[in-house]
Formats: C-alpha cells, sequence, structure tokens
C-alpha cells in the first residue's frame, strides 16, 4: 500500500501547478471552483423556482442526486480521513473540510456529466464531459486533492449516477 501511495503522490506532484504558472492556475481556480456545491445548489434551485415542468424535474431530481451523493461522500471522508496535501490555495476547502478522499468535487462533477448524458439537452451534453475531468484535474493541479482522490471521487459520481437512473426507471 505504502507504493501505490508514493506513486500516487508522485504523479500528483507532477500535476501540481507552480505560482509562476500565473495564467494556467487562474484557469484551474476557475474550474475548481466551478464544481462547487454552493453554485450548483443555487443555480439548481433557481430552475426550480423559474424553469418549466420539465426543467424543475430535472433540476430537482439532480439538485436531490447531489445532496444524496454529498452525503455520502461525506461518510467516506470520515471512514478514510485522509490529509490534504500541503499548500495555500483553498483556505475555505482545508479549513471546513479537511479530509481528501474522495473528492467530492470529482463525485459531484461525474454525477452531473452523467445525468446530463442521460437526461440533460444535447447541446449542453458535451460541454459537461469535457468540464468534468478538467474540474477533477483541476482539483489536483491547485493542490487540494491527491490523483487517487480524485479517480475515486469520479467512480462514485458515476456509481451514483448508475444508482440514480437504475431507481428512476423503476
Amino acid at each position: 500500500m505504502q507504493r501505490l501511495l508514493a506513486v500516487d503522490k508522485r504523479w500528483t506532484e507532477a500535476l501540481r501547478l507552480q505560482s509562476a504558472q500565473r495564467g494556467l492556475r487562474t484557469a484551474a481556480a476557475i474550474l475548481a471552483h466551478s464544481g462547487d456545491s454552493w453554485f450548483w445548489g443555487a443555480g439548481l434551485a433557481l430552475l426550480i423556482w423559474r424553469g418549466d415542468a420539465d426543467q424543475r424535474m430535472w433540476a430537482l431530481q439532480l439538485l436531490l442526486a447531489i445532496a444524496g451523493l454529498a452525503a455520502f461522500v461525506l461518510a467516506i471522508k470520515f471512514i478514510f480521513r485522509r490529509r490534504r496535501p500541503q499548500g495555500e490555495w483553498g483556505s475555505i476547502y482545508r479549513m471546513t473540510d479537511p479530509h481528501s478522499f474522495p473528492s467530492g468535487h470529482a463525485a459531484r462533477a461525474f454525477l452531473i456529466a452523467a445525468l446530463a448524458v442521460a437526461w440533460g439537452p444535447s447541446w449542453l451534453v458535451l460541454l459537461i464531459v469535457l468540464w468534468a475531468p478538467l474540474v477533477a484535474l483541476a482539483r489536483v493541479a491547485m493542490g487540494l486533492h491527491y490523483l487517487s482522490d480524485i479517480v475515486g471521487g469520479a467512480l462514485l459520481g458515476l456509481a451514483a449516477a448508475a444508482i440514480c437512473l437504475y431507481v428512476l426507471a423503476l
């Protein structure tokens, strides 16, 4: 296990952006924040409030899926209690959620992407499918997660999407 953790740490460091890479760090910071739960919660709440009947149902289902996944990710984080990588960026995340495995942002992004493929408008699918892995990688690039954190989060998000689709098909 120590050998795997060492490889994970080495690959994570290779993906991490340095302070001198200002343009890339700005882009990565924007991508990293675009997966924030408050952002998606607010947007979906607005759609539930102002959207048509189909949009409201889609937004409500997605909001419930995100909330359920968040609770599950939090429980897993408290089981593993893996500390985030050392770093200075993302102090709000470091204070409110010091645990890194699995990445909630990666889980949420991949859940949203998978459900967008199944439920979303076709114009949105390509954009969201490209966005999800970029959010996950941005979390590593900014020093908030190890590579294995985002892989675990992505797998959880895809599994949660499959469960949602199965339950709603019943």
